[in-house]
């Protein structure tokens, strides 16, 4: 099963010292390929839920509802992709260095980029889920049962198989948050037995938890904001007399930018007295479920650094007439850049045959890269 090794790497991470009560989702290892990590198939003896990296709310999911595992794995390589796509031209790109988990040590900080991580995972963990169900590929859920929107003509049909985004908002919840509820708890209890040793420690903690939480709720609620009615027609000749419609899931690539947005648009927060966040500066209103919230300043991404994860900019790709962060001045933090020459082959001059292919030729031609020092 090509599931399992990318389990086991969660394991081989831990056992290598990955193990954080900052770096709560482990379970973002499932976005690695197996491929690029051979030495998770020693681990191969190891049963499939009683992995290090789930907590133990995980597991026991893992164990009912074993076929939903494929799909979380699917909705964390969905939200890795969005991820390093919607930040391909910022400094910190979305990747990690080599022996990192998914997002890296990257995680350990509260910062704006740890937030978007949350929630893009916990939003491609409910739209996997929500699509499995519609596709009929998971045992306890099948079409959505959505209501039928008021604003929908009267003459048109609410029927057909819409994406189930109400399982599939109910199971990311019960899976991606467990570790944090979990360790909660455990926070508390902690907090009543030792109170004045581990006080200031604990505050962190449990900010983080707050953060997470808080963080995956908004990645679920895009999903599930930005779902639409699709509708087909149905009529002679094309004519449309009639109309079948169903929920539906917005592409990804949709929820990625309203995610974006929100992390460029990011909350300063703090744990407040009544176990919930409120702004750091208290002029400002308080962040809403929907929005991202982060606690710490983020590191600074233009040189390496293995303690924060960052991978620096150096040998990063830039626009030399580009203003924005994608420019050379900003992209490669005033060090400036080397320009070279590059041979690039494309497919051109494309054209249809009937029936049925489509014929290119390749076209060569040279380039300017541009690339930081």
């Amino acid at each position: 099963m090509a599931l399992l090794p990318a389990l086991l790497l969660s394991a081989a991470l831990s056992s290598l010292g990955w193990q954080s009560h900052v770096d709560a989702s482990e379970w973002w290892s499932l976005a690695l390929s197996p491929m690029q990590r051979p030495e998770a198939y020693l681990l191969s003896a190891q049963p499939l839920c009683q992995l290090v990296g789930l907590s133990p709310g995980q597991r026991k999911l893992c164990h009912l509802y074993q076929d939903h595992v494929p799909h979380i794995a699917d909705g964390a390589r969905l939200a890795v992709r969005e991820c390093q796509h919607q930040f391909r031209t910022r400094r910190w790109n979305c990747s990690a260095g080599e022996g990192d988990s998914v997002f890296g040590r990257l995680t350990h900080i509260g910062s704006r980029e740890t937030a978007f991580a949350h929630a893009i995972s916990a939003a491609g963990v409910a739209h996997a889920v929500s699509r499995a169900c519609r596709e009929g590929e998971l045992a306890t859920c099948g079409c959505s049962r959505a209501p039928r929107p008021r604003e929908l003509q009267r003459d048109w049909l609410w029927g057909g198989c819409g994406d189930n985004l109400e399982y599939g908002y109910r199971f990311a919840r019960e899976f991606v948050d467990a570790r944090e509820r979990e360790q909660g708890g455990q926070q508390q209890q902690q907090q009543q037995q030792q109170q004045q040793q581990l006080a200031a420690r604990h505050s962190v903690e449990h900010s983080r938890t707050l953060m997470n939480l808080h963080n995956n709720e908004a990645g679920r609620r895009a999903v599930y904001g930005l779902a639409d009615v699709a509708c087909k027609c149905h009529g002679v000749s094309g004519s449309c007399s009639l109309k079948t419609c169903w929920l539906q899931l917005a592409d990804f690539r949709k929820v990625g930018k309203f995610l974006k947005e929100k992390y460029d648009s990011a909350s300063a927060a703090r744990a407040g007295r009544r176990a919930k966040l409120e702004p750091a500066n208290r002029k400002f209103s308080p962040p809403s479920a929907g929005d991202l919230v982060y606690l710490d300043a983020s590191p600074d991404y233009c040189v390496r650094n293995e303690t924060t994860g960052s991978l620096g900019t150096i040998g990063r790709s830039c626009n030399k007439t580009s203003e924005g962060m994608d420019g050379c001045e900003l992209m490669c933090c005033g060090r400036g850049y080397d320009h070279f020459k590059a041979t690039v082959v494309e497919r051109c001059n494309c054209k249809f045959h009937w029936c049925c292919y489509v014929k290119c030729k390749k076209c060569t031609s040279v380039v300017d890269r541009f690339v930081c020092k």
